[in-house]
């Protein structure tokens, strides 16, 4: 029998690596299907998993409560499996190369526990050769064994979108890729199991690997062009929210919009092909200019805040500014390489501690990454500005008046501004704010 008929029957299991916002949700996915081991070396984070609590939001409460993953912190474990899937994060280290560290670590572990006849998938968005020239020697050295005759490997980058409910593991084509025909086969039996959508079995490990690193890096590239466009149309005296509503009434027209692009894809992945390419010889020239753009952002819009604070008459230093929304997106528990805090420093350097307000992020976490203590409703009065920054749905349905009280009353002219554009504009300049929008 095939491993695909093992793991069906139960024979075999499956184990996933990783149990972060992406992880998780596939472990317990396929937890539906097969027996799953779901390891991660974080003993809190799995006893939060084991007491039914789901810090992600990505699942539920109550999806982890009732799944069927046996969540464990031993990796001992792992040698009960005979496919895994390695789900880490890929991050960038501070002059933007990139921190193989989490991947490189996680196929240390697996390789000492890897069984023969295992399969193991990687997701983690990595740049073009990772796979096989980085992490199947780990996997050689570590377990003794023989990639190609002891163990396999494929690829199949992750494609889930934290905080969407809409494009779920479920609902997308999964990319699938394998060392050789029969893996690709296996790996592509496996995935069709919770990838309801259908699976694309790409030519090679390499190509599934570029595939992903440019999806990202596409879109990056385009909201650094409409952060551009902001910038220009600001100086034009021009909304460009009404620019791109007028443009996007052509059929070809492509739907972007301006904003801070943060996260562990859109603002990371494309150091990883730029860094690949520069070894191979080649310096990027539009993929590294859209980056410059889009990690200025925060200073643009700090700059932008105090030049209104100037223009209605308000001291910039020690002015009193509400920072609504620090996580990397909306709806999002997620904090981790946020652009809001570069609007936080940049307003640090002209003498303003903003006062951050936040309902879904985690206090602990923005005080470990950032030193930044998150306050609550209370203190949001007797404001100079406020700076709406993420689109959390539960500060969509704030009215004039709502945002109103949270100003000081001597405030004939209030400062805001909306960074994701979530507000009419004419509502609230009708009601004496000094409104302003990427």
């Amino acid at each position: 029998m095939s491993l695909y008929d093992d793991l069906k029957e139960k024979k075999e299991k499956l184990s996933l690596v990783g149990l972060g916002y992406v992880g998780m949700p596939i472990a317990v996915a396929f937890a539906k299907q097969l027996d799953v081991i779901g390891y991660d070396f974080n003993k809190e984070k799995i006893e939060k998993y084991r007491e039914g609590f789901d810090p992600t939001l990505e699942v539920g409460d109550e999806e982890i409560k009732n799944c069927n993953v046996d969540f464990t912190s031993d990796p001992e474990r792992l040698k009960e499996a005979r496919f895994h899937i390695v789900a880490v994060p890929t991050p960038v280290n501070p002059d933007h190369t990139p921190d193989l560290t989490p991947v490189m670590s996680a196929s240390e572990t697996l390789g000492k526990n890897l069984v023969p006849g295992s399969i193991v998938v990687y997701e983690s968005t990595v740049y073009p050769g990772v796979t096989e020239e980085v992490c199947v020697p780990i996997l050689e050295r570590e377990s003794g064994l023989k990639c190609g005759r002891d163990f396999k490997v494929g690829y199949s980058p992750e494609r889930i979108n934290p905080g969407d409910k809409v494009h779920r593991l479920s609902t997308i084509v999964k990319i699938v890729s394998g060392m050789d025909s029969e893996t690709l086969n296996t790996v592509a039996d496996v995935y069709s199991l919770v990838a309801l959508a259908g699976v694309y079995r790409a030519q090679s490990i390499k190509v599934a690997e570029a595939a992903k690193v440019i999806e990202n890096s596409q879109r990056d590239i385009n909201i650094a062009f409409m952060n551009e466009l902001s910038i220009i149309f600001h100086r034009m005296g021009i909304d460009t929210n009404a620019v791109l509503k007028a443009a996007g009434t052509k059929w070809n027209f492509l739907n972007f919009t301006p904003g801070l692009v943060g996260g562990h894809c859109i603002g990371v992945d494309p150091y990883y092909l730029t860094y690949r390419a520069e070894q191979m010889g080649y310096h990027s020239q539009v993929i590294l200019a859209g980056r410059r753009i889009n990690d200025g952002m925060g200073k643009y819009v700090a700059e932008s805040l105090v030049k209104n604070l100037i223009k209605v008459g308000l001291p910039v230093k020690d002015a009193k500014v509400a920072i609504l929304g620090i996580t990397f997106k909306e709806n999002c528990p997620d904090a981790r390489n946020t652009k809001v805090v570069d609007i936080i420093k940049e307003l640090e350097e002209y003498g303003i501690k903003p006062v951050v307000v936040d309902p879904a992020a985690d206090p602990e976490e923005v005080r470990r990454l950032y030193s930044i203590e998150l306050s609550g409703k209370d203190a949001l009065k007797d404001m100079d500005a406020v700076v709406v920054a993420v689109a959390h749905d539960q500060f969509k349905d704030l009215k004039p008046h709502d945002l109103a009280a949270y100003y000081s009353p001597e405030h004939k002219t209030k400062v805001m501004m909306d960074i994701k554009s979530i507000y009419d504009r004419s509502e609230f300049e009708d009601c004496g704010f000094k409104y302003w929008r990427l």
